[in-house]
């Protein structure tokens, strides 16, 4: 009854339009007084869900984002994807990509992304004749990119929810090889469509102009270099990593571009911070969520439910990812990813599925939600950003859909597609 309570005030709230911490955090208050525990509980668990040295990470990578965002690099990305596929068929819808890809290196989020990159690319794409529903649907599917290159956010979340002992170094080169391969199969949706619709090409600036435009977003690009090479050579740890990256993006944007002026750095420290309350709100309210799940044993029963019937790895790997496509139409990411990964984590250890591959599984599946109503985050930037109905979005998105949910299966089907590259970082 009391995992019944706790599932059914949840989801009840949801539907009523409740944010979802509140969401949480009443359903976890509904569940204590109905075990007859203690409510204090509810604010030591809050406190102590906050309290990880780990997390610290997030809301830094969040402010050096917003600083790369504000300091011009973003410009520079845009500007070299252009070059580099503008020729192609629908020139800046593959520039939208691309430019996903680099600022996903920068940013780590897919809101920022498709704030960063749709905020530029969806007005310039209407401008030269672009439908609104494409420039739409192009941008914010591509901003799934951002949650599986470094410095992801929730894989750093991932981390933390699976209880420590993962490496984040692993996971984030993990990440590298679907990131590239969602990429790809974007790319080629967007000129698939391009070409039924009949839109044009980029005039090619010259291989000159492409050296230029390299040059100058080198220094947002090795923000990259910097994160990645630091955490998987134990240079540093990702919180370590975290903080240089502010200094670094301060650096590159005060004193090599010079265009972070006061008002908007204001603006940069006003909006981190909003950020970064909402986000560490809904970490602490699912931690609550989470310690219920455990003391109600839910993860063991749900493995207990799962080998009754599923006997296979590839068959429960299915179901789960069945399970997430649909709590991700109804829940934002972060806290899928901590609800989620206290139940089906022990199921995939169970089966032997890796953990590092399971947490990018996760992350994918349940980024495809932030693409899908009710709930989807980045599809209402990406609609309100374009001017049109997420209706109009709708009507039209599912070849970028069906291509990212090809890449998810391909992921799960093919753990060494994510796991090849961890063990060569290891093994050398």
């Amino acid at each position: 009854m009391g995992i019944a309570i706790l599932f059914f005030v949840f989801a009840v709230l949801l539907m009523l339009g409740v944010p979802v911490a509140f969401a949480l955090a009443a359903a976890a208050l509904a569940t204590l007084l109905y075990l007859d525990l203690p409510s204090i509980v509810l604010v030591q668990q809050v406190s102590a869900g906050i309290g990880s040295a780990s997390l610290i990470a997030i809301p830094l990578f969040i402010f050096a984002g917003e600083i790369m965002m504000r300091g011009g690099i973003s410009e520079r990305l845009i500007s070299l994807a252009s070059s580099l596929v503008g020729r192609m068929r629908g020139g800046l819808g593959q520039v939208s990509v691309l430019s996903s890809l680099f600022f996903g290196g920068v940013s780590g989020s897919a809101i920022a992304d498709v704030s960063a990159v749709g905020g530029t690319m969806i007005p310039q794409m209407v401008k030269r004749g672009y439908d609104r529903d494409f420039a739409v649907n192009v941008s914010i599917t591509a901003a799934l990119v951002a949650l599986l290159v470094p410095p992801s956010h929730n894989l750093i979340l991932f981390t933390a929810a699976a209880g420590g002992g993962l490496s984040i170094a692993d996971l984030f080169a993990a990440g590298i090889a679907p990131a590239l391969l969602m990429t790809v199969a974007l790319m080629l949706t967007g000129y698939l469509v391009a070409r039924r619709r009949g839109y044009g090409v980029e005039i090619f600036p010259g291989w000159r102009a492409v050296l230029v435009r390299l040059v100058s977003a080198l220094p947002g690009l090795g923000l990259v270099a910097l994160i990645f090479v630091g955490i998987r050579m134990g240079i540093f740890t990702a919180v370590e990593s975290a903080a240089v990256a502010v200094v670094y993006a301060l650096l590159v944007t005060i004193v090599l571009y010079r265009q972070l002026r006061l008002a908007e750095f204001r603006a940069t420290i006003v909006h981190a911070a909003r950020s970064t309350g909402v986000i560490l709100f809904v970490i602490a309210t699912a931690s609550v969520f989470g310690w219920l799940l455990a003391y109600l044993q839910v993860p063991s029963a749900a493995v207990d439910f799962l080998q009754s019937f599923a006997h296979s790895k590839l068959a429960v790997l299915l179901m789960i990812i069945l399970v997430l496509l649909l709590l991700g139409t109804f829940m934002d990411l972060a806290p899928l990813i901590l609800i989620c990964t206290p139940i089906f984590l022990p199921v995939a250890r169970a089966y032997g599925i890796d953990p590092i591959h399971f947490g990018l599984v996760l992350v994918l599946a349940g980024g495809l939600g932030l693409v899908t109503p009710p709930v989807g985050s980045v599809l209402f930037i990406g609609t309100a950003i374009g001017k049109i109905s997420v209706v109009e979005s709708m009507r039209s998105i599912w070849p970028f859909w069906i291509a990212g949910l090809v890449v998810l299966l391909i992921v799960a089907l093919f753990p060494g597609l994510s796991l090849w590259l961890p063990g060569v970082l290891r093994a050398g």
